[in-house]
C-alpha cells in the first residue's frame, strides 16, 4: 500500500492550498483515511478524517471552519481544501490510510503512511 501527498507549498497568511493523498495498492474505499500534521520536536496530530463513504468527517478545533476534507473513491484520492491559513499551520502534513471503515483521529488507528509534504505559512 502506498500514499502519496502533494500539494504542499509556501504560502501566505490568509491564502489557500489543497493537499491530495493519492492511495494505491488496495481497496481504496475499504477504509478511513486521516490527515495528519508535524512540526519538529512535536507530536503528530490529527487534523482531519474521513470515513470510507465520506459521509462522517472530523476536524481538529483549530481548523474547524477553515479545512475541508473530502474524497474520491473512483480516483482513489482523499483532498483536504486548507482555506484561511495561520502560520500555525505550518506543518508537514501526512495522509493516513485505515483498515476501519470509520474517521479517526488517531494516530495507532491507521496501518498506512505516506512521507508528508512541507506546508509553510508566511506571515
Amino acid at each position: 500500500v502506498q500514499l502519496v501527498e502533494s500539494g504542499g507549498r509556501l504560502v501566505q497568511a490568509g491564502g489557500s492550498l489543497r493537499l491530495s493523498c493519492a492511495v494505491s495498492g488496495r481497496t481504496f474505499s475499504a477504509g478511513g483515511v486521516g490527515w495528519f500534521r508535524q512540526a519538529p520536536g512535536k507530536e503528530r496530530e490529527g487534523v482531519s478524517c474521513i470515513s470510507t463513504s465520506g459521509y462522517s468527517t472530523n476536524y481538529a478545533d483549530s481548523v474547524k471552519g477553515r479545512f475541508t476534507i473530502s474524497r474520491d473513491n473512483a480516483k482513489n484520492t482523499v483532498f483536504l481544501q486548507m482555506n484561511s491559513l495561520k502560520p500555525e499551520d505550518t506543518d508537514v502534513y501526512y495522509c493516513a490510510a485505515g483498515t476501519q471503515a470509520m474517521c479517526h483521529m488517531t494516530r495507532a488507528r491507521y496501518d498506512y503512511w505516506g512521507q508528508g509534504t512541507q506546508v509553510t505559512v508566511s506571515s
